[in-house]
């Protein structure tokens, strides 16, 4: 281990020793009381369970049984990360057809859009944001009937008491029909895409009550609830039974086939109703288990209920057990327990949603939006926290995608005339681009994977580490150092045009320097550098030049603007909606030696004072939060966290309500554990405890495992 990588395990350890001299965290404690309680039928209230690659999403009673009532709320989806299709590409099209040329410092270069004409190049432009697309792979819920034979509706659920409990992930439902008490168990299987369900109702001996699976059709737009029952599409699905006690559903579609096994314990019998519409019914008594497993390969024995509920609880104490925890018990503030329980489900949610093999979507494993593809640009906010938290495996397992998908990040560089490679912002499972007016001229997500190594290696200081992601590190610096223009008359190098920043305001072709993407850039080179120096290889000359010598960030009347070619920003109201970005230069990163932090101080308080903070995003609020901390504002950075703006919402089961086309926004969970971690640990340089959180007395803070931000 070098002497940086010793520096690095001493701080951590440091930090720890630190939250270690107080009594230690009773983490069931803190957990437990944040369990989810459900006391009606509530559309936005929906509960999931899940391993971080598969989550199934349930309403109040336990199931899926109103699917079509749920779907203007958190719909009830079943989703996975293997479960995409693609519509056949009947008309073949190629991307090259949304390939247009712009000019970048004086040659061509193409960029993957929606064009506006021809009629042919905006279907394949269409074409490929829509395919791949991730599926709902069944919908699983109950019918139910009235003693008249009548089918129950929502109305007809009746004194409902229903409780996700956050320490065993597993979701408890009592409600009564006419009366009959129903009690049902919801649990998900942590190595394995199962769900796994105990009923007990007397509805059972009385022939009322029937298990319905049912397969959707994916709708291929924008969003999907997974309530297209009807479709013009050629697609099977055949059940076989292979005893008394198991079946298997084969469903058939364009590009991806799948099994739904299905095993009981207790007399039942299983039927195909209609097309993609199968009953499973059972025959006596007032007891029924059963499990239902989802798979692209051949299924072998389903676990029972049983086995699926213990790999549920011991997974879920093993999570909790492990990395940090936060108390805020012993807190004053009347916010504090509030923000616990924002914490607490937040950990919840990102883990059950953004741990898979695959960076997620930005609605997780719930129901899609922009198709159900993943944004690279948000893996920062979906990840980040985990190493923070003392979790860096669970970030971890998502970045073997990058390898998988380098060849295809190469090639975009290539076609572009860029060195190294050129990381996507709308992707899919296997790294195919997607054509974006706006994503394809985004750039803060290149460093992100810098950013992924650096925590990696801060977690785990060794040479392995290094060698691990030093080849994609070093292509990610690769294409940065290319991308930038050297201005000879000014002496420096630029960024852009085209660009669009992170704060999606700008004409692509008329903007260049934006603040926060040249902060990323030099420190992202800085740390290539860095990650050089600790494998003992000759320094990147080009890095180094470009690292150096990469523009001021643009300063007007003693603020940071949000790109150089935005001047009077201030003045003009647009320019003062969605991300502030501009504020991430000094809240997501580091200081550095181009950066004044008197003058980011200055345009903090201005962009506090006059933005128009309801045209934002989730995560805008616990970057604020950040920066107020780096700034030594941490009563400004509480504030920030319950400004009190509707995308800022968090519903009762955690979620970070925007507007009604997002009702759960993962980013804005993920960023708040980002930012909490901060105002605990605090960052490289702090030295004093809980530096985010204002040293009043009213937030006496209990933190343990927790690391330092960069």
């Amino acid at each position: 281990m070098n002497i940086l990588g010793k520096f690095y395990l001493v701080i951590f350890l440091f930090c720890n020793l630190l939250s270690f001299g107080q009594n230690k965290i009773d983490r069931k404690a803190v957990v437990s009381r944040h369990n989810v309680k459900v006391n009606a039928i509530d559309t936005l209230a929906s509960l999931s369970v899940g391993n971080g690659s598969f989550a199934f999403t349930v309403d109040a009673t336990g199931l899926q049984t109103f699917p079509d009532y749920y779907q203007n709320g958190v719909p009830l989806g079943t989703q996975s990360d293997w479960g995409w299709d693609s519509f056949p590409n009947t008309e073949n099209y190629t991307f090259e057809e949304t390939l247009e040329e712009y000019d970048q410092n004086g040659r061509k270069v193409t960029y993957g859009v929606q064009p506006k004409t021809p009629e042919r190049a905006k279907e394949a432009a269409e074409y490929f944001r829509a395919n791949p697309h991730r599926l709902h792979l069944g919908s699983l819920g109950f019918e139910l009937y009235k003693k008249d034979g009548e089918q129950v509706q929502p109305e007809d659920i009746t004194d409902i008491d229903q409780t996700l409990n956050l320490w065993t992930g597993g979701i408890i439902s009592h409600f009564k029909v006419e009366g009959v008490p129903v009690s049902v168990q919801t649990f998900v299987h942590q190595e394995e895409d199962v769900i796994g369900i105990k009923i007990e109702s007397d509805l059972i001996k009385q022939k009322q009550l029937k298990i319905r699976i049912r397969i959707p059709y994916p709708t291929g737009e924008w969003m999907d609830t997974g309530t297209k029952w009807e479709g013009n599409q050629d697609y099977d699905s055949s059940l076989s039974q292979k005893n008394n006690d198991e079946a298997v559903i084969f469903h058939k579609m364009d590009s991806i086939n799948y099994n739904i096994s299905l095993a009981w314990k207790g007399k039942a019998r299983i039927a195909k109703k209609e097309t993609h519409y199968f009953l499973l019914q059972p025959l006596e008594g007032n007891s029924f288990s059963f499990s239902c497993k989802f798979s692209n390969k051949r299924i072998a024995e389903n676990p029972s209920f049983s086995s699926v509920k213990s790999s549920s609880k011991k997974g879920w104490e093993k999570f909790w057990e492990s990395g940090g925890a936060v108390d805020f018990s012993e807190c004053k503030d009347s916010r504090a327990m509030e923000l616990e329980r924002r914490v607490v489900l937040s950990q919840y949610l990102t883990k059950l949603q953004c741990t898979g093999e695959i960076p997620p979507q930005e609605n997780g494993l719930t129901y899609n939006s922009w198709y159900g593809k993943p944004h690279l640009e948000m893996h920062w906010w979906h990840g980040v926290h985990f190493p923070l938290w003392g979790r860096s495996e669970l970030l971890e397992k998502s970045l073997p995608w990058y390898d998988k998908t380098f060849n295809k990040a190469r090639k975009i560089a290539e076609r572009q005339g860029f060195d190294g490679v050129r990381w996507q912002k709308m992707t899919d499972p296997y790294g195919d681009e997607g054509p974006s007016s706006v994503g394809a001229f985004l750039i803060w997500q290149q460093p992100h994977f810098i950013t992924f190594s650096e925590l990696m290696y801060r977690a785990n200081p060794n040479k392995e580490t290094l060698e691990k992601y030093s080849e994609r590190v070093f292509a990610t610096a690769d294409f940065m150092a290319s991308f930038a223009q050297f201005n000879p008359q000014k002496k420096r190098y630029e960024l852009g045009p085209p660009v669009i920043p992170a704060q999606e305001r700008f004409k692509k072709t008329e903007t260049y320097n934006p603040t926060y993407e040249l902060a990323y850039w030099k420190w992202g080179l800085n740390t290539a550098l860095k990650w050089k120096n600790r494998l003992n290889q000759d320094k990147n000359p080009r890095w180094a030049d470009v690292a150096e010598k990469i523009s001021d960030l643009p300063v007007q009347n003693n603020v940071y603007l949000a790109t150089e070619n935005a001047v009077d920003s201030y003045t003009n109201t647009e320019y003062k909606t969605d991300h502030p970005s501009v504020l991430g230069a000094f809240g997501m990163l580091p200081a550095t030696e181009f950066l004044d932090q008197e003058t980011m101080n200055s345009t903090f308080n201005k962009v506090w004072k006059e933005w128009s903070w309801e045209e934002t995003w989730g995560w805008d609020f616990p970057m604020t939060a950040m920066t107020a901390a780096r700034l030594g504002q941490p009563n400004k950075a509480i504030d920030a966290l319950f400004m009190d703006v509707q995308t800022n919402t968090y519903l009762k089961n955690g979620h970070n309500y925007q507007d009604k086309r997002l009702r759960l926004y993962l980013p804005g969970n993920g960023g708040l554990l980002t930012a909490v971690a901060m105002m605990c640990a605090g960052w490289d340089g702090s030295t004093e405890r809980n530096p985010g959180f204002p040293d009043d007395g009213n937030w006496e803070v209990k933190w343990e495992g927790l690391m330092k931000m960069p």
